[in-house]
């Protein structure tokens, strides 16, 4: 998908000769603004600025990895995948999508970094291994390390998707034979965003992307480079499951009474109280679902080192910091029985106290 110098988006003109209307564009947009977190009378600006905006050409690159973020990508659906690459971005170069092969394929990269220096967003998908001078994943002769220093390197910006790229993920799990690393340890001083997660969600990756084109920058950030609008709450914060976590009512067993109405699953290991995305609010599959909404509970795959730090992922965390008194299940629940108990009895008390003075008036 060639990129041209004066390339704008036309994105409306575009959609509407597909079938794709101005109201469902402007669904799209407010949709976004939802995402960010904007109020809803940002959809007009998201709308103009896509409008006008020119196309920016997008380097994806894949390493170490399962291809979930792809996978993710290919099942965008506001926009679908097709108005992405066509109306939106010019993905010049995507290992699973693209129509070249071979030496064009990577002639296609190279000509981007070349002639787009400074230019173009990088996208990575993956860990990087260094070990033995990076030999544990090679692209067309050539180390992964030495590929992206060179394409994030030489990018405006660089989004580092789903656990595996952020800090290394899996393939960086203890003992991490490959010396697999994240972008930010790979490729130093470059403006870096993170989207976390296993994989990460495409919503989150196309806001990030419409905040650029509307405002010309990217998404605030939190310490970790990812960006707030995603990742600033809890997921324990927005769970429907939540009402029954404060009221002490935990899954025990799969399958059990609680879990077939719906009571939390921090008994069964779900990590919601400590890991931060937006995964309750934007859901998957369309906006239909999300793992806890079905019945497994969150493994914190969006947390730093999440497959050290958050296993077993079927045991619940012993301890969650800043917690007070929900540092324990246990102590929720006895507590709120407790409470419950006492206040049945102080009601039926009260109720016998002021029934009598009206028992004894009759008598007398």
């Amino acid at each position: 998908m060639g990129h041209r110098e004066n390339d704008h988006i036309d994105i409306v003109g575009r959609l509407l000769k597909r079938g794709v209307s101005r109201r469902d564009f402007m669904k799209f947009c407010t949709a976004m603004a939802a995402t960010l977190a904007l109020p809803a009378g940002f959809a007009t600006k998201i709308a103009e600025a896509l409008e006008k905006a020119r196309k920016p050409s997008l380097v994806w690159l894949e390493f170490q990895d399962c291809a979930g973020d792809t996978e993710s990508f290919l099942r965008a659906n506001k926009p679908t995948v097709a108005e992405i690459v066509l109306d939106v971005l010019s993905v010049d170069y995507h290992e699973t999508i693209m129509a070249p092969a071979g030496k064009q394929a990577e002639k296609s990269r190279d000509d981007v970094v070349k002639h787009q220096k400074g230019k173009y967003i990088a996208v990575v998908e993956g860990s990087i291994p260094t070990k033995d001078g990076g030999i544990y994943c090679c692209i067309g002769g050539r180390s992964a390390l030495d590929i992206v220093r060179e394409v994030c390197g030489n990018a405006l910006a660089t989004i580092a998707v789903g656990a595996c790229a952020w800090d290394g993920g899996w393939p960086a799990a203890d003992p991490n034979p490959t010396g697999a690393v994240g972008v930010k340890d790979a490729v130093r001083g470059i403006t870096l965003i993170n989207l976390p997660g296993c994989p990460m969600n495409v919503e989150n990756l196309t806001a990030t992307i419409v905040h650029y084109l509307t405002f010309g920058t990217f998404p605030a950030t939190d310490s970790h480079g990812r960006p707030l609008f995603a990742y600033g709450e809890r997921i324990h914060d927005h769970c429907e499951r939540r009402a029954h976590f404060d009221a002490g009512q935990f899954v025990r067993q799969w399958g059990d009474e609680g879990h077939r109405k719906g009571w939390c699953l921090y008994e069964m290991g779900c990590k919601g109280p400590e890991t931060y995305k937006n995964c309750p609010v934007i859901r998957w599959n369309e906006g239909t679902n999300w793992p806890v909404g079905s019945g497994h509970g969150c493994i914190g795959c969006a947390a730093p080192r999440f497959w050290d730090t958050m296993t077993p992922f079927y045991k619940r965390l012993p301890k969650v910091p800043g917690f007070g008194i929900e540092s324990t299940a246990d102590k929720i629940g006895a507590g709120l029985a407790a409470v419950t108990a006492a206040g049945i009895a102080v009601h039926g008390i009260a109720r016998a106290v002021k029934g009598k003075p009206k028992e004894k008036e009759t008598t007398e």
